[in-house]
């Protein structure tokens, strides 16, 4: 693990697990509240409440007031992109939350670093050794492991957290091609304000809203996009404190996590579709993530 001087490692490492944790929670809302309510139902009231957040993190970056407090940027359109990426990706994880056991969902979407680890090389241009196409590889065996057949045949429905993780990193790889001195929670806020309005188109397209049910759904919902906004935060403040690299790690932290708390609050323990899979997902990730640390310390 690498520090730069001024960086507050110990405090960014808890920092990124509670969002983890956070997520989480917005995850078990969404998949409680799945039976009554639409996939982009629930991304549009996420991204509703994902707006404040946003802005406190954008009013808090000594980059942006440095820069002059410019709303506006050159790339518009690809942060539209990734706002739109964001919004379907959203779609299609909260669809499998109501589908399949949370913790299968939540593991499948954490290939999105093999997928960022792909992606560079099309969009970015990076060479991409041996190492690291295995480490990919041995990941995305662990995917197809974990999404294939079950003891009822085929689990298609586990296609989406898949697409999902793809978009996540397509949005991901693409926040890369932004102008150097463009502030990251400009480009954040972007991405929120662009998902709210795709999420809200989506729920438009597939049936519109329905009406709240009761004021307990209500509480969830502000809840649920409570979790989620304030996990962006956290997230984005531990990324302040140190390099992504050295918290990349402990992302994985978030696979027993959604585990547990998928068998506290929905009794489930689907060992026979997560294992051996998930091990292949993690060790594939891990060593992506180890091998770039290495190529940066050269």
């Amino acid at each position: 693990m690498t520090a730069r001087p001024g960086d507050r490692v110990g405090m960014a490492i808890l920092l990124s697990l509670l969002a983890l944790l956070l997520f989480d929670f917005m995850g078990l809302i969404i998949k409680y509240l799945s039976p009554r309510y639409g996939a982009a139902e629930l991304s549009a009231y996420r991204n509703i409440f994902g707006v404040l957040p946003a802005l406190i993190a954008l009013w808090s970056s000594t980059a942006w007031h440095n820069s002059g407090s410019i709303w506006r940027i050159r790339q518009w359109k690809l942060a539209t992109s990734r706002g739109l990426y964001v919004a379907v990706a959203q779609f299609l994880f909260y669809s499998s939350l109501g589908a399949l056991a949370f913790a299968t969902a939540t593991s499948i979407t954490y290939s999105n670093a093999l997928f960022m680890t792909a992606l560079a090389v099309p969009i970015l241009g990076e060479r991409v050794g041996m190492l690291r196409w295995a480490a990919v590889l041995v990941g995305f065996a662990g995917v197809l492991m974990v999404v294939g057949p079950s003891g009822d045949g085929v689990q298609w429905v586990a296609l989406a957290p898949m697409g999902a993780a793809f978009l996540y990193a397509l949005a991901g790889v693409s926040a890369r091609l932004f102008d150097s001195d463009v502030p990251s929670p400009l480009v954040n806020l972007y991405s929120v304000g662009v998902a709210l309005i795709g999420s809200v188109a989506l729920a438009l397209a597939t049936g519109g809203f329905s009406p709240i049910q009761s004021w307990q759904d209500l509480v969830w919902i502000v809840a649920m996009g409570g979790f989620g906004g304030s996990a962006v935060l956290c997230l984005v403040i531990s990324y302040r404190m140190t390099e992504q690299s050295n918290l990349a790690p402990f992302s994985y932290f978030g696979i027993p996590m959604a585990f547990v708390l998928g068998w506290l609050f929905f009794g489930e323990a689907p060992f026979g579709d997560l294992f051996p899979g998930v091990l292949l997902i993690v060790a594939g990730g891990l060593l992506v993530i180890w091998r770039e640390r290495r190529m940066k310390g050269r």
